[in-house]
């Protein structure tokens, strides 16, 4: 399920969601090496266009991990041990964005966000997200607030 659907199906969820990826801009991704074990890497996410977008360095090891094992998780990041500003995860499948139109809009999207010009030989990988499920955990005076989301 694209962004957008998920939006329309939980707007509170996806909200939140966006919020906490605004706030850095950045998101912490979960991918599987080859071997089976799990990687965590830092990627800049955008939602633009009803897509959530992951652009990545061409040839990377976490663009390498989604080219061969699509799951994924997407999480904000967090700078708070005391778990106070929340935390939002997606879990789904990363989809090769090839479509050069798509291309060209996230290249548009990124550059009002951040200023980085993508030119249209530029070698990278875009995924969007396949979203499955999504959730969201934050600690309020002690107690654990949860909000959960599944793809039906």
């Amino acid at each position: 399920m694209i962004w957008e659907e998920f939006q329309r199906s939980d707007p509170e969820l996806a909200a939140l969601g966006r919020e906490r990826f605004d706030r850095t801009g950045l998101i912490l991704l979960g991918t599987l090496r080859k071997n089976g074990w799990p990687r965590i890497s830092p990627v800049e996410v955008l939602i633009t266009d009803g897509q959530l977008y992951l652009g990545m360095m061409w040839r990377s090891r976490k663009a390498l991990d989604l080219l061969r094992d699509p799951r994924c998780t997407v999480h904000s990041t967090i700078c708070d041990r005391a778990g106070t500003e929340g935390e939002f995860k997606v879990y789904g499948h990363a989809v090769d964005v090839q479509d050069l139109e798509a291309r060209q809009r996230y290249g548009v999207a990124l550059f009002e966000k951040i200023q980085v010009r993508l030119e249209d030989d530029s070698e990278y990988h875009l995924f969007a997200v396949d979203i499955q499920s999504a959730a969201f955990v934050i600690i309020r005076n002690e107690e654990m607030k949860h909000q959960e989301w599944k793809a039906a």
